[in-house]
């Protein structure tokens, strides 16, 4: 099947209040081309030289997410490009960014990360270390990033009641943390969660953007 088919079948199995991303990491520019063609505005990279790379051979009004993990010396490079950063997950990571946002007079838009899978080798901030982080106000005081939700991935697992029950972790953690300290926040609203293989479970479990890729431009080569 080809990009654009592969698009409208996906299109059909997400509701329109979900935000759909496509992850273009390790496509080439022809092949994000051809989603943009098919009405696909937003993005997603996970690798800083591969997206600097690829940006420029492409329409300017594509909105790039990066979804990677980021490490602090490479967030200068991004600052200026990118519509959301996913993956913040700790304190001195989202300094950076504010920082390096100052300097540009943006204002960066970023969801912390949370751990809940099983597995090690992901990122993020455990539920009780966010907790502690946001209730240190700290990040209050940085002006050139907006906190609008939080992303994780779940265990990559053929189990689907172990992903629904982590999903619905985050879906509660998600709750607590807009009631406790962005009640009065309207921009406090995305939960990112949801890849290829489990994207239908994180709708039903209150996700307000998936994360797509081999789905949609086949597996990469």
């Amino acid at each position: 099947m080809s990009i654009t088919s592969n698009l409208q079948h996906i299109r059909t199995t997400i509701p329109a209040n979900v935000k759909l991303v496509c992850v273009s990491k390790f496509h080439s520019a022809d092949a994000v081309l051809q989603a943009y063609n098919a009405g696909e505005r937003i993005f997603g990279e996970s690798r800083v030289q591969e997206f600097l790379k690829k940006r420029v051979l492409l329409p300017q009004d594509i909105q790039w997410h990066f979804i990677g993990h980021l490490q602090t010396n490479k967030v200068k490079f991004i600052v200026p490009f990118v519509n959301l950063i996913h993956t913040v997950d700790s304190e001195k990571l989202l300094t950076e960014i504010n920082k390096e946002a100052a300097k540009t007079g943006k204002i960066i838009d970023c969801l912390l990360e949370v751990h809940i899978a099983q597995e090690t080798s992901k990122y993020g901030f455990l539920p009780n270390e966010l907790i502690e982080f946001l209730a240190a106000k700290i990040w209050a005081e940085m002006k050139n990033i907006r906190i609008c939700g939080l992303m994780s991935m779940a265990t990559f697992t053929d189990d689907t009641a172990q992903i629904c029950n982590e999903m619905h972790t985050l879906k509660q953690l998600f709750d607590r943390v807009k009631n406790e300290f962005f009640a009065d926040c309207q921009y406090f609203t995305e939960l990112s969660m949801g890849m290829t293989y489990d994207y239908k479970i994180a709708i039903t479990q209150g996700s307000t953007i998936v994360r797509i890729g081999s789905a949609i431009f086949g597996e990469r080569v």
